[in-house]
C-alpha cells in the first residue's frame, strides 16, 4: 500500500470479524512543535527524538531553518543548533495552527522581515490576538489589520516583553505561543486572559511542563494568567510521546468490531489531551486498560451514547462524534463551539457529513447532540481536516460503502494513514460496499 496511488473518494474498509492488533504510532505533533521551537530557542544545541515527520512538523522545521536555526536530520531524529535570527525569511504555515501561532513570537527576535502565509482556508483561522499581543510588547507587525494571514514580522533582535491581555478563547495556542518564547524577551511574559473559559488547558499544561523541564520559572498560580521569568532556555534531548490524539480512530476499531486494540508505549503520565480517551471509552461500554506494553481497548460489541463536556479536549470530537453516531442510545457533546475555528467549522462538518449518512445530528452553537439511526454509504467529505477523516473511517469501519474524500490530508499528522489502516483490517477481510 505504501507510495500507491489512493482512490478519491477512498472506500473505507469494512472488518467482517473483530479486529486484534498491537499497533505503534508515529509522535505526537504538540510535542513534536512545542519541541522544536524551545529547541530552536535554548543556550546550545539539542536533540529531538523520534519526532513525528508529518506536514505539520516539516513546516515548523523548514521555518525555523529559514530563519537561520541549524537543523540537522540525524535518521530516527532532528538535531537543532541555535543561531542568531539574521534571516529575512517567507514562513509557510500550510494548514499548521502550531506554525502560524507559536512562530511569529520567535520571529520577534529577528532582524530579518519575516513574512507569513499558508493554505487558503489557514487566512481564516484566528491569530490576530497573537499578533496584538506581540505588537505591544513591541514587535513591529504588518497584518494590513486583517489580524489573519498573510502578514510580516519585523524584529529588532530583541522583544521587551512584559504584560499582555488577550481573549485566548478562540485557542489556547494564543497562551501558548506567548510563553514559548516569553522567557527570552528582556522583561519575560506576563499573560491575562481576558474573555470565556480557555479552551483546550491541557495543552497549556504542556507547554508548561516542558518549559519547566528546561529550567524556565513560570508562575501559574492565579487563574486565567501565565507568567514567564527571562532567562535561559536549557537544551535538552526529548524523546517523543507517541501521538495519543491520532490513537482515536485505531482505538474505536475496537469498539465497532468488537475487536482488541493495544497502542504500545501509552505513558503512564502525561500531559496529552488524547489520554481522556480512556474515560470516554469506558463510559461509552468498552474495556480499557494500561500496563507496561501500552494501553487496550477491548470493544464489547455495543457502544452507549454519552454526555461529553469536550471543551479541553476538543480535537477528539470528530471521532467521538462518529462513535456516538454508532451508539445505541443518544448522546450530547458540548463546550467546544471553539472547534469551529479549527481546520474547518468542526461543528457544522461533522453535523453535514454524518447527517448525509443517515446521523441524526442537531448542531447547536458549542456542540453536537446525536441520536440513534440507521446509517447507509455515502461520501464522506473531510475539507482538508485530518480529524475528519478519521471520523469518517469510523463510520466506514462499521458501515458498508463509506468513501472518505482526500484521505491523503491525514498526513498532516500521520504519513501513510492508509496504508497503516489497511495493514491493520486486513485488505482480505473487508468489504467496501
Amino acid at each position: 500500500m505504501v507510495g500507491s496511488p489512493l482512490a478519491d473518494p477512498w472506500p473505507a474498509p469494512r472488518p467482517t470479524s473483530p479486529v486484534t492488533s498491537t499497533i505503534s504510532l508515529p509522535g505526537s505533533k504538540s510535542l513534536t512543535n512545542r519541541a522544536l521551537i524551545l529547541a530552536a530557542l535554548a543556550d546550545g544545541p539539542s536533540v529531538v527524538r523520534r519526532p513525528l515527520r508529518s506536514r505539520d512538523t516539516l513546516l515548523m522545521t523548514a521555518a525555523l531553518a529559514a530563519m537561520g536555526i541549524g537543523v540537522v536530520d540525524e535518521g530516527d531524529d532532528w538535531r537543532i543548533t541555535p543561531a542568531d535570527l539574521t534571516h529575512d525569511a517567507d514562513v509557510d504555515c500550510g494548514l499548521a495552527g502550531t506554525v502560524m501561532r507559536f512562530v511569529p513570537p520567535v520571529a520577534g527576535l529577528s532582524t530579518g522581515r519575516i513574512s507569513f502565509d499558508g493554505d487558503p482556508h489557514m487566512r481564516n483561522r484566528p491569530v490576530g490576538e497573537v499578533l496584538a499581543a506581540l505588537g505591544g510588547l513591541g514587535v513591529d507587525i504588518d497584518d494590513g489589520g486583517r489580524g489573519s494571514l498573510p502578514f510580516t514580522v519585523r524584529g529588532h533582535g530583541s522583544v521587551r516583553g512584559g504584560t499582555v491581555v488577550i481573549d485566548a478563547s478562540a485557542s489556547s495556542q494564543f497562551i501558548s505561543a506567548l510563553l514559548l518564547a516569553g522567557a527570552r524577551y528582556d522583561e519575560g511574559v506576563d499573560v491575562r486572559h481576558d474573555g470565556k473559559p480557555v479552551p483546550s488547558l491541557p495543552h497549556i499544561d504542556m507547554t508548561i511542563s516542558m518549559l519547566r523541564a528546561r529550567g524556565v520559572e513560570v508562575d501559574d498560580t492565579d487563574a486565567n494568567r501565565w507568567a514567564v521569568a527571562p532567562g535561559p532556555i536549557g537544551a535538552v534531548d526529548e524523546a517523543i510521546e507517541p501521538d495519543l490524539s491520532n490513537a482515536a480512530p485505531f482505538l474505536a476499531l475496537a469498539a465497532t468490531t468488537g475487536g482488541e486494540i493495544t497502542i504500545r508505549d501509552w505513558p503512564s503520565s502525561t500531559t496529552q489531551p488524547g489520554d481522556e480517551l480512556r474515560e470516554v471509552l469506558t463510559r461509552m461500554g468498552c474495556e480499557v486498560s494500561l500496563d507496561d506494553v501500552g494501553l487496550t481497548v477491548r470493544g464489547a460489541g455495543q457502544l452507549h451514547g454519552v454526555d461529553l463536556d469536550l471543551h479541553d479536549v476538543g480535537e477528539l470530537t470528530p471521532a467521538i462524534a462518529a462513535l456516538c453516531a454508532l451508539a445505541d442510545s443518544p448522546s450530547h457533546l458540548r463546550g467546544i463551539g471553539h472547534i469551529r475555528g479549527h481546520e474547518t467549522d468542526r461543528l457544522a462538518a461533522l453535523a453535514r457529513e454524518l447527517g448525509n449518512l443517515g446521523a441524526d445530528v442537531t448542531e447547536h452553537a458549542d456542540g453536537l447532540s446525536i441520536r440513534p439511526a440507521t446509517l447507509h454509504g455515502g461520501v464522506f467529505r473531510t475539507y482538508a481536516d485530518h480529524r475528519m477523516a478519521h471520523a469518517g473511517v469510523i463510520i466506514g469501519s462499521a458501515v458498508g460503502g463509506v468513501l472518505v474524500e482526500d484521505i491523503e490530508t491525514t498526513a498532516k499528522t500521520f504519513p501513510d494513514f492508509a496504508g497503516a489502516w489497511l495493514d491493520l483490517t486486513g485488505p482480505a477481510l473487508v468489504e467496501h460496499r
